[in-house]
């Protein structure tokens, strides 16, 4: 499930091949917009997403 807060999109849980993150960059969705929330927040901070 995903959901928009404060105007980012975080994502509960990833289940597809290319992951849904890499579909919705290509989709033109900036990656500062994209919240892997099934990531620990410690994790968040390593990738190229948004933290919170």
């Amino acid at each position: 499930m995903n959901i928009v807060i404060n105007d980012k999109i975080w994502i509960q849980r990833d289940g597809i091949e290319d992951g849904i993150a890499n579909e919705l960059v290509k989709a033109g969705i900036p990656k500062s917009q994209i919240v892997l929330a099934f990531q620990p927040v410690d994790v968040r901070k390593h990738t190229a997403f948004a933290v919170t």
